[in-house]
């Protein structure tokens, strides 16, 4: 497999006009697959088409009997972008510009083309993606099938509600171009890949006036801090999210840095840079990561921002995108790989549930650094299955330590089920099917709109 991750190509032009159907698209052997959380590296069978004009004939030729799955750059952390033993179409090769209406930041591109290489055709222009993940390094397709997320749901919702329409193939029939209305379009949006392939986006982009961002820092001292803030900073900036430490308990139980920001309104239209500065190498060692170390490191970085907090002006590739300045981060968990928690809870039981949570991984001793809390606003999805509700979301990364880590996820799950939340699919790799099912009350009318011939880890393990 081909890893962009250290620096996204130039987004291509159209070559619709070029046709190369007759070309066969062989599905070739590879050993070793795995998601971005490394937790398994298991065989599949990976077609790579590289024009549109091939992709009848590559979902054609799957079946119920042999199916497959599209994937992307593989960022999704737990088995829902997996096939093991099974047949997958890497989209990567299918990166083109369609479309860029500068007038109206109307955006039409294949489903392989990266958040990196869009931005970097739209940010010289002055628009941007309405809303993006924690990482550049995702398909335009994959952020439709997860319906990501960024820091300023509150005010803009998730990606799916930026989606116009876009362009499907299944295997029961001729591909489809689908619309906002369209039951296939509402499926498609965070249906995980399960409703066919999709061969392009188009989305409405935001108008910015430069890359830049007038960001503010404060520290807190408890969970109760947290939501002061929250209330306090929601209506008056589009990005907002906390940095806790998870591992903090007592009087200091969730405390944390949280930061909010605003686009900023002179600064020019700088672009981020085109690869990481850093990687982590192969072979990183797992133990660098435990409660002795990550308790100091919580601790010099919540008191570095109690003394240098305040207003500065950010690029968004450092507030946006922090993790993108290491390749290859995931390595640093070591050759066992590491999970993300991410629920969300519902606002009116978001402080007792967030209070047991915290409590449990602080006593365990399991939590990482990347600990995240923000708000989810009122902004329903246009999914049938999206993760995002009204709340507040909670995402800790876990080195794998096998069944110590996954019996305090059975906890964790309890107080979420209890507290009506639910889980984000494209973090998980081990949650019970009932406990997908009870969250996500839409999972059956979901079921009709799957392709016979698509299926993932993810999905087998939930529906079945």
């Amino acid at each position: 497999m081909v890893d962009r991750s250290r620096g996204a190509r130039p987004v291509r032009p159209d070559q619709s006009s070029c046709h190369h159907a007759m070309a066969a698209i062989d599905f070739t052997p590879v050993d070793r697959l795995s998601s971005w959380g490394r937790l398994t590296a298991a065989p599949h069978r990976v077609a790579r088409p590289r024009f549109r004009d091939q992709l009848p004939g590559v979902v054609a030729s799957l079946s119920s009997a042999d199916p497959g799955l599209a994937i992307g750059l593989r960022r999704a952390y737990g088995d829902s972008n997996l096939n093991p033993g099974g047949r997958v179409i890497d989209m990567t090769g299918l990166d083109r510009l369609i479309a860029f209406d500068r007038e109206t930041g109307i955006v039409r591109a294949e489903a392989g083309a990266s958040l990196s290489q869009i931005i970097a055709v739209l940010a010289p222009a002055g628009w941007f993606p309405a809303t993006t993940p924690g990482t550049r390094f995702v398909t335009l397709g994959g952020a439709v099938a997860n319906d990501v997320h960024g820091k300023n749901h509150h005010a803009v919702g998730s990606f799916g509600n930026w989606v116009t329409r876009m362009m499907i193939h299944r295997s029961d029939g001729p591909p489809r171009e689908v619309a906002i209305g369209d039951p296939l379009f509402h499926a498609t949006v965070g249906g995980l890949g399960l409703t066919g392939l999709i061969e392009w986006v188009e989305f409405q982009a935001t108008p910015i006036d430069s890359t830049w961002l007038e960001a503010e820092e404060t520290s807190f001292e408890s969970l109760d801090g947290y939501f002061e803030l929250s209330d306090t900073r929601r209506a008056s900036f589009e990005h907002t999210l906390a940095w806790i430490d998870c591992l903090a308990h007592g009087d200091n139980l969730g405390r944390g840095v949280f930061s909010s920001a605003n686009w900023a309104a002179t600064g020019g239209l700088r672009l981020h840079a085109a690869s990481p500065r850093l990687s982590a190498p192969f072979g990183a060692p797992g133990f660098a990561f435990n409660r002795m170390t990550i308790g100091a490191l919580n601790t010099l970085y919540h008191g570095a921002k109690s003394m240098s907090g305040g207003r500065k002006r950010v690029h968004y590739s450092g507030f946006l995108y922090p993790l993108d300045g290491v390749a290859h981060w995931n390595r640093l968990y070591g050759g066992r790989g590491f999970y993300q928690y991410q629920c969300v809870i519902p606002k009116s039981e978001a402080r007792a549930a967030l209070t047991d949570i915290l409590s449990l991984v602080a006593k365990s001793g399991q939590g990482s650094f990347p600990a995240v809390l923000k708000d989810f606003g009122d902004i329903a999805p246009v999914g049938l299955i999206s993760f995002p509700m009204e709340g507040v979301t909670l995402a800790i990364d876990f080195p794998n330590k096998g069944s110590r880590t996954t019996s305090l996820f059975s906890e964790l799950d309890a107080i979420v089920s209890s507290a009506g939340g639910r889980i984000y699919p494209a973090k998980d790799a081990r949650a019970a099917a009932r406990m997908f099912r009870d969250s996500y009350p839409g999972w059956e009318g979901f079921g009709a709109y799957v392709d016979p011939a698509f299926r993932s880890a993810f999905w087998e393990r939930v529906s079945s």
